[in-house]
């Protein structure tokens, strides 16, 4: 029964996923693995929109929400830096989501795909075996899939174990700054730095979401915005071989390492997971944490570390 409710790929169909919603074990005493549907809707602080508040009036049957604005490092100045490990480990219980689980992470049907994969990726780095992302809420609805509205059920808390972090998907502020440094040097690595925020604020040319946070883009980094990983109709991803296209016209060698970033950390995992769509290899891709609200809070004016224009 539990390979019969295996999902093949990362990027789950709505399809695939009502039949794997259908085939859970009926009965809430059962202990095989079951496919937890988890809403992961987050809204930039420029929105009027909410992420639970969009959960509340539409979501998919026994859904979980996970909150990105409370389930993060609380030490941290920086907004969704990764959780410790505990935190982790009690906010999965709290969802009653065992290790065993499937997941499958959606976004709003208003944004398609955006903070879906970031969470995706924080239970990838924390250990987490099946997760996946629905691609997309948007679509689901729209082919007459079942949806509901109302507050998150209440779940019996399991004991999720606590997590090894795996320090190879993420990337923090002193490496990138030591990356930045070595751009254009003879001899040094070459490590590509992609950049998901809009091509405005990566050049310079428009206002960051907040206030005080100077717009521009990190040294060699390489503008890709989000939005041109999705169809602009559906907001789904893009084919396969479409991503391939897109990341070979901006250069992106698949054969030396890539680091994806972005405002906070949020859409760059929007750009890993097109990554990997495309055929990159995960040995290959990392993500900064902290992404540019950490950097152009952190880089000092002498160090000439924040660029502006198209270079």
């Amino acid at each position: 029964m539990v390979q019969s409710r295996a999902l093949s790929s990362y990027l789950v169909t709505p399809s695939e996923l009502h039949s794997a919603l259908k085939a859970n074990p009926k009965s809430r005493i059962a202990t095989s693995p079951r496919t937890v549907p988890l809403c992961a809707s987050w809204f930039l602080p420029t929105s009027h929109l909410n992420g639970y508040e969009t959960f509340r009036q539409r979501h998919i049957p026994d859904s979980r929400f996970f909150d990105l604005d409370a389930t993060k490092d609380e030490r941290s100045p920086y907004p969704h830096m990764l959780p410790s490990a505990e935190l982790f480990a009690n906010a999965m219980g709290k969802m009653g989501i065992s290790k065993g689980d499937v997941v499958v992470v959606y976004d709003s049907a208003e944004m398609g795909i955006f903070s879906a994969p970031r969470v995706a990726w924080t239970l990838r780095v924390f250990g987490h075996p099946n997760t996946h992302v629905l691609n997309n809420f948007k679509l689901y609805v729209e082919q007459g899939y079942p949806v509901e509205e109302g507050e998150q059920g209440t779940y019996e808390q399991v004991e999720y174990p606590v997590p090894e972090l795996d320090a190879r998907k993420v990337v923090a502020f002193e490496e990138v700054r030591e990356v930045a440094k070595d751009h254009g040097k003879e001899g040094s690595e070459e490590v590509q730095i992609l950049d998901a925020r809009p091509k405005g604020r990566w050049a310079g040319t428009d206002a960051e979401p907040r206030p005080g946070l100077p717009s521009g883009h990190i040294p060699g980094s390489i503008s890709v915005p989000m939005s041109d990983v999705l169809d602009p109709k559906t907001k789904t991803f893009l084919p396969s071989e479409a991503l391939k296209k897109l990341f070979e016209s901006k250069g992106i060698d698949r054969t030396k390492r890539i680091i994806s970033s972005c405002g906070t950390g949020v859409t760059a995992a929007v750009i890993d997971a097109a990554l990997a769509e495309a055929g990159y290899k995960g040995s290959m891709r990392r993500l900064y944490d902290g992404s540019w609200t950490e950097w152009a809070q952190r880089v000092r004016p002498s160090e000439n570390m924040i660029v502006t224009g198209e270079t």
